[in-house]
């Protein structure tokens, strides 16, 4: 048999459908029942672990629920959400502030800080967004249990310097149907990212595969010729020109690893001060005098990449009701773009 063809990084880097793994069964597949087929794929899982995870609508086949009695076909694509994640459940409330936009029983939605790791793991056990939203759950109901706990969970994420709004399922119905709809590409996202260079058009589009450099493994890279990675496909359009840099609306057709960033960088706009992507000197623009100091002095108010999740809309799970948020532009990137003016003006 053919070996599975990996579909993780499904969104931007940490926005992402929130899955512990991700298959494309091969070609050669033979019918199997999908229980048995996820058994030996995820470490430690019980039988009895994956058909829980397949009755709470953990796992989906080509963005459907399933039975457990599905069986896997030839180009199936699995995912298995966070139930099968195994550090999951293993979740400490942490009395952190968070800033909640909007909350009912099935979902929340956060406005998340630049600097705020969303969830636990490696050499971040602690301090992240999951923690603050366990604390407050704990608030609201004292006698909540862990496996409880466990259940509320993300449906994409958003890098540790980036901010802005996130949606965060409070039980199992809403996880399944929220990350059906990621899957599905209905959810309505945009970004606002500040980035070097003008550009020629209004508007435009970035298609590049985007995967893991092969050389720096904490860095993805566009692959144009789709020799690596995955298909990735980003919207854009010119908010605001400053001749050295542009603030611009993204939109994500794909939801891959750093996507916004990299496809960027790809074309020559790194986004300003972004240190993995190369935006964090000047890449427009003399590198002397006024100017130089001028960049200096932006680059200590916003001392990160300069990329927002601005917009979030979403058909609610279950009231059905179009629900619409949007988080204005944190002072540490607005006042980058306020000297940008002010330095233009100036200039004119």
């Amino acid at each position: 048999m053919e070996e599975e063809t990996d579909i993780n990084e499904l969104s931007e880097s940490n926005d992402e459908l929130f899955e512990s793994q991700a298959i494309e069964c091969a070609k050669g597949q033979e019918p199997l029942r999908i229980d048995k087929f996820l058994m030996s794929r995820i470490e430690g899982a019980t039988r009895n672990k994956i058909q829980q995870g397949i009755e709470n609508e953990h796992v989906l086949v080509n963005g459907q629920t399933i039975k457990s009695n599905y069986k896997v076909k030839p180009g199936d694509k699995i995912v298995i959400y966070q139930d099968f994640e195994p550090e999951s459940t293993d979740i400490i409330p942490e009395n952190i502030p968070i800033k909640i936009v909007y909350e009912d029983d099935d979902l929340l939605v956060v406005d998340k800080v630049a600097g705020m790791v969303v969830h636990p793991g490696s050499g971040n056990r602690s301090g992240t967004l999951v923690n603050a939203v366990a604390f407050h759950l704990k608030q609201q109901n004292p006698g909540i249990t862990e496996e409880n706990l466990s259940r509320f969970g993300l449906v994409h994420r958003i890098d540790k310097n980036t901010s802005g709004l996130l949606v965060l399922a409070k039980n199992t119905h809403s996880l399944s149907d929220l990350a059906m709809k990621f899957f599905k590409h209905t959810i309505h996202r945009r970004y606002l990212a500040l980035v070097w260079g003008d550009f020629e058009e209004d508007s435009g589009t970035v298609v590049a595969h985007v995967g893991r450099h092969q050389r720096f493994r904490k860095m993805f890279a566009a692959y144009p010729e789709g020799e690596h990675g995955k298909e990735a496909i980003t919207h854009y359009k010119v908010v605001e020109r400053f001749n050295y840099a542009t603030l611009i609306e993204c939109r994500l057709e794909t939801g891959r690893t750093h996507q916004i960033r990299v496809h960027m960088k790809y074309i020559g706009h790194p986004l300003f001060n972004d240190e993995l992507y190369g935006g964090d000197k000047i890449v427009k623009g003399t590198v002397f005098g006024k100017y130089k100091q001028f960049v200096d002095n932006c680059f200590a108010l916003c001392p990160r990449q300069a990329l927002h999740a601005w917009q979030l809309g979403f058909v609610h799970p279950s009231t059905k009701e179009e629900l619409f948020f949007e988080s204005p532009l944190p002072g540490d990137i607005s006042s980058v773009v306020d000297k940008w003016r002010r330095y233009i003006h100036q200039r004119k």
